[in-house]
């Protein structure tokens, strides 16, 4: 169905993906919110990646009031200044170390003091990209459980960049799916293509509902709920500095 171009246009697309992942991902919600809460109650804690507009979904999980803080959220930025000298010597920028399976040990080089517990997730709309889905390999060689997040109707109709041909989907233990059409963007432009990304959105979505009943899971159990208060309220600092105490030497901060 075509759409006009306007924000109200975008606005209600937005809303009925909204609608749609919250209805259609329920089942994978849950499942997620059950690896959670197993991860957090046992001291584990969410390692989250994207690249690209994908790293939003990370900053959802990882460091935000509401938020857990047995969290952090790993950034290819971040992994290519750890391997300045390797990246240099290759002549390769960000945007190519994305497509480079060999960079995956450098993604996974930045989680500090990791425990079999830790939970990984994987954020990437296309999931074909030769880091993501090496590090993804990465991360189930590991033992670790791994949830991801992407567009089901464009990673089915790509090819992935990584030598064995596997795409995010076909790695992960939990997939969810945010929704978003191949391509991404969802409002048509008269002389062909589209504008206005939904991916950013549904992602955030699923985020706050693996969050949500995960923490719902915890309560029941009883377990006492590790949440970041904004740090822009009187006692968010000393509330936040106790809980993250509890977990020295393994989450990355100031980033």
């Amino acid at each position: 169905m075509a759409h006009e171009l306007s924000g109200t246009a975008y606005a209600g697309v937005a809303v009925e993906a909204i609608r749609s992942v919250s209805e259609s991902q329920a089942e994978a919600i849950a499942a997620a919110a059950d690896v959670i809460a197993r991860c957090v109650a046992n001291g584990g804690v969410l390692q989250a990646f994207g690249t690209g507009h994908s790293e939003a979904f990370a900053m959802e999980i990882a460091g935000r009031a509401g938020g857990y803080i047995p969290t952090n959220r790993l950034a290819l930025r971040d992994a290519v200044a750890a391997a300045t000298a390797a990246a240099s010597s290759a002549g390769t920028g960000a945007g190519e170390l994305e497509r480079d399976p060999d960079f995956a040990q450098f993604i996974y080089g930045l989680v500090p003091d990791v425990q079999p517990q830790d939970v990984f997730l994987i954020a990437s709309n296309s999931g074909g990209n030769g880091s993501i889905v090496e590090f993804a390999r990465l991360v189930k060689a590991k033992g670790h459980p791994l949830i991801a997040v992407t567009s089901l109707a464009h990673t089915t109709r790509i090819e992935s960049r990584h030598p064995s041909g596997q795409r995010l989907f076909e790695v992960a233990d939990i997939v969810l799916d945010n929704g978003a059409p191949y391509g991404d963007a969802v409002l048509p432009l008269p002389g062909g293509g589209a504008a206005c990304g939904l991916s950013s959105i549904t992602a955030a979505l699923l985020a706050q509902m693996m969050v949500a009943e995960s923490l719902a899971r915890l309560i029941a159990d009883g377990h006492e709920p590790p949440v970041y208060l904004s740090a822009n309220i009187p006692e968010g600092d000393a509330h936040n500095n106790e809980l993250e105490a509890r977990y020295a030497g393994r989450l990355r901060r100031g980033l």
